[in-house]
């Protein structure tokens, strides 16, 4: 997402008109001072760091008070800004980390050209990055955070840290998946948060399948509410001395969804058995085959094949190791084929019959998400919109069509935001106050590439 001002919030002519244009004139001044004042506080963090650094080395003398000088730095600065010295000694190693390990990734936030959560992401993700790649991953990084909000650039930016990686994902993946774990944290109010630590395929089907089971339950008890108001209805009414006159049947279901999921969780993990696989039985496949859930996978034909191992992405959820993303090839009877512009590396046809099916389909992969600016809700949540009204001519076209969130189709429609395509998925949304946003296309983690070499006899020329 782009701002028609590169310095982030837009200031034009058109904001004069508002009878905002004041409060966001104040709002942009804030966002300034906000910045510089961030700016600053980084390299001064930075600064005791280095401080307490050079005074724990002074004459070479190693020992507990030196080992303490940083400790006691960061806890001076705590009292200072009143905050605990372990999240104070955190912050000044991070500062650090910006400075000193990611200078090109700082000097971009500091000319504004990323914002501070573009730098927390990178920094975050670069943590498994080996120092010798780390300036081609920031440089790549910045160019992938100057296109998009912080909240929806991390997958992106993981598959990117996976492709520069000396070891493949697969083998990463593999000691990953070895500490593989569940925890519990007790909390107050008798209440504690048990930790699940999976695969992300796994943990992604888990969260899909209690999702629709927390939906059937909805429905369940909205048709028998309906039932048992029907009955109610009849003509001799309720009797009085009946202790359940007040209406028969259980009463509504007010459980919201995040409630019906942790119910669920509960009842299944207490009330079912383990599936051991693979030899629990052939009418109960385990582990990956048991998944009955809403999973879209995105897989490069060489590594379906097995001739690489680079990761596949589980849409919305997060890279997935190779060997992964082959198991569930083999368990679904057709894969939709999608070809990539090799410049701009996003989704422009897929190869299926039916033209609307077909273009339901490319739209999911090509949007992802929400096509507001900012929003990341997944296209799987989200409603085909035309961006031309269908009444007012616009045609049902994959190039008049985005996905939107509820919120931001009724904003859209309900408000004074406009938004027109200009081809490609690319998006302009322009503010009630004038303002031009750009939405880019989202960039798929996995995509094809075009290979310069020519294929050998038995390889497809994709």
């Amino acid at each position: 997402m782009t701002s028609n001002d590169g310095g982030g919030l837009g200031r034009d002519g058109a904001a004069d008109a508002s009878p905002h244009a004041d409060a966001f004139s104040v709002f942009a001044d804030a966002l300034d001072q906000f910045h510089a004042a961030d700016v600053s506080r980084v390299r001064a963090l930075a600064e005791l760091g280095r401080s307490a650094l050079r005074e724990a080395q002074r004459d070479g003398v190693r020992g507990m008070a030196s080992d303490m000088e940083l400790p006691s730095v960061a806890a001076e600065a705590a009292g200072m800004a009143r905050l605990t010295d372990r999240r104070l000694q955190g912050e000044i190693d991070h500062a650090m980390t910006v400075i000193d390990d990611y200078p090109a990734v700082f000097e971009a936030w500091v000319s504004r050209r990323i914002e501070r959560g573009h730098v927390d992401v990178v920094v975050k993700v670069g943590a498994g990055v080996p120092a010798e790649v780390r300036d081609a991953f920031a440089e790549a990084a910045i160019a992938v955070c100057e296109r998009d909000v912080p909240s929806r650039v991390r997958g992106t930016l993981e598959a990117l840290a996976a492709r520069l990686h000396p070891q493949t994902f697969t083998e990463r993946h593999k000691t990953a998946a070895a500490e593989r774990c569940v925890r519990v944290f007790h909390g107050t109010d008798g209440m504690s948060n048990l930790i699940a630590n999976l695969p992300t395929v796994i943990a992604a089907g888990m969260l899909d399948r209690l999702t629709q089971m927390g939906q059937s339950v909805k429905d369940a008890r909205v048709e028998s509410a309906g039932a048992d108001g029907g009955a109610a209805a009849g003509a001799d009414g309720p009797n009085p001395g009946d202790p359940d006159a007040a209406g028969s049947g259980e009463p509504a279901d007010t459980r919201t969804m995040d409630q019906l999921r942790a119910d669920i969780l509960g009842d299944l993990v207490l009330g079912g058995a383990p599936v051991i696989d693979p030899t629990y039985g052939t009418d109960r496949p385990g582990g990956l085959g048991a998944i009955r859930a809403r999973v879209q996978v995105a897989v490069t034909a060489e590594t379906l094949m097995g001739r690489d191992e680079n990761p596949a992405e589980a849409v919305g959820a997060g890279l997935i190791d190779s060997d992964t993303a082959r198991q569930l090839a083999g368990q679904v009877s057709e894969w939709d084929r999608l070809f990539i512009d090799p410049v701009t590396r996003t989704p422009v046809e897929i190869d299926t019959y039916r033209p609307t099916a077909s273009m339901k389909k490319l739209l999911m992969a090509r949007d992802q998400h929400c096509r507001f600016p900012g929003c990341h809700r997944a296209a799987i949540r989200c409603e085909i919109d035309h961006t031309i009204d269908h009444a007012l001519g616009g045609h049902t076209h994959i190039f008049n069509l985005a996905h939107l969130c509820q919120r931001h189709h009724s904003m859209k429609q309900f408000t004074k935001w406009e938004v027109r395509q200009h081809g490609g998925g690319v998006l302009e949304w322009t503010s009630p106050l004038g303002r031009v946003y750009r939405e880019d296309v989202p960039i798929p983690a996995v995509c094809f590439t075009i290979d310069t070499e020519d294929p050998p006899p038995d390889r497809p020329p994709f």
